[in-house]
């Protein structure tokens, strides 16, 4: 079934667990004024690693945000998830018994990209250490990269549509697609989005083959995208989840419609071939362009991918330099991930909820630790900047070569 064009997606709550900050204000303060996190990592068994320097989640207590009967069944990356999901629901207005008649009217969306090896590495632990009756019954589970959408569907008593994005790092911006297209088929809200706990010792070593990956140890050198200096990214956990509802539905509510998910695209290019990713991510840009009816002179900020490689960050730049024409040199690009870390899959929902917050706010978060940008871009450094925003394009690409591009509208903006 196609989806009905009378049937807009629109964002109604937001959660965050990020480094910067767990709850939407928390994070929208730290990003808004551009400060950055980054620093040493602190999680045991990871200071032998030639990875010094990430973006840590500090603050969080899954203890008294996660019931312990979850817990103990769940990794990290799906506490961050649930512990998310709690906090978009609370900010979309939705309570138990909104959905209660209709349970099948709400889905889940998850991407993913790193699964839960914290628990995996544990359980494979006791498994060598001590033998197989000493590995816990939810290890089957626990790691998948569906879990967190199953326990947010378990825990909420959501039956809709239900899946996981695996599609690398862009993942998070096609659930959002996922979503979105749901709505249109008639779901009357998805709760959507993408958290990830890369920094356990097992995740970490999966993660040393990735050529990107930063090693610099200054905190403030790490991940300088967009300059001169530029010598990868650091990963990061944490992430967000969003409510997005059926607009009519929502407004029946009551709800405040945050923004509108107006048009998604994605590509394909392949393993960090960074030159190509300029065609893959241009086309991405025009068809959510397209299907969003959105002219480039439209785009009134940028939330760049920013993966901080030369070759990367150049066909970033001659990617929206090919998509928007000579907008694409003026229009404002931040990437305030330059401050937390790239949170994979997480990464993208975070510059979601960040670009939703600036169309509201009417402001663009400075990039941190960014001064001397090398591209023909206008990327906004030092302080926010106030502007008078209305539709932000907000870009992914994944190391596996997974493109994809966002448009949000206002959510005072009509048809």
């Amino acid at each position: 079934m196609s989806p009905r064009q009378d049937r807009r997606p629109v964002v109604t709550g937001i959660g965050v667990v990020a480094p910067n900050g767990v709850g939407a204000d928390a994070f929208w303060k730290s990003t808004r004024e551009g400060i950055s996190v980054l620093d040493h990592i602190t999680r045991e068994g990871c200071d032998h690693m030639p990875v010094r320097v990430a973006g840590e989640v500090r603050g969080f207590d899954p203890e008294s945000l996660v019931e312990e009967r979850y817990l103990v069944q769940t990794d990290r990356f799906t506490h961050f998830a649930m512990a998310a999901a709690d906090m978009a629901l609370a900010d979309a207005r939705i309570t138990s018994g909104d959905y209660s008649d209709s349970p099948f009217a709400v889905g889940v969306v998850t991407a993913a990209g790193s699964g839960g090896g914290e628990f995996g590495q544990r359980e494979l632990q006791r498994l060598w250490g001590q033998g197989s009756r000493y590995v816990g019954p939810y290890q089957s589970i626990a790691w998948f990269y569906a879990a967190s959408t199953g326990q947010i569907s378990i825990r909420g008593g959501f039956k809709g549509p239900c899946g996981v994005v695996a599609s690398d790092e862009a993942g998070g911006l096609d659930a959002l697609a996922h979503a979105a297209r749901a709505i249109g088929r008639g779901t009357d809200a998805v709760v959507i989005g993408a958290a990830e706990a890369p920094l356990a010792p097992y995740s970490l070593v999966c993660q040393l083959g990735y050529r990107e990956l930063s090693t610099n140890e200054d905190p403030e050198r790490a991940y300088r995208p967009f300059t001169s200096a530029a010598s990868g990214f650091v990963p990061a956990e944490g992430g967000a989840m969003l409510v997005v509802e059926e607009e009519s539905a929502a407004r029946r509510r009551g709800a405040a419609v945050r923004a509108v998910v107006a048009g998604h695209a994605a590509t394909f290019t392949g393993a960090s071939r960074w030159e190509e990713s300029r065609e893959g991510l241009a086309q991405a840009i025009r068809g959510a362009l397209a299907e969003a009816r959105c002219a480039p002179e439209e785009i009134d900020v940028v939330f760049a991918d920013a993966l901080g490689i030369p070759d990367a960050d150049r066909a970033e730049a001659l990617a929206l330099a090919d998509a928007l024409g000579t907008h694409g040199r003026r229009v404002p690009v931040t990437a305030p991930k330059a401050g937390t870390g790239r949170a994979y899959c997480g990464a993208p929902v975070l510059d979601t909820a960040a670009a939703v917050l600036a169309l509201q706010d009417g402001v663009v978060p400075p990039t941190p630790n960014v001064f001397d940008v090398c591209h023909e871009l206008e990327v906004v450094t030092g302080r926010p900047r106030p502007a008078e925003l209305r539709t932000a394009l907000v870009l992914s690409r994944g190391l596996m070569g997974s493109n994809a591009a966002l448009v949000l509208r206002h959510g005072a903006n009509t048809r």
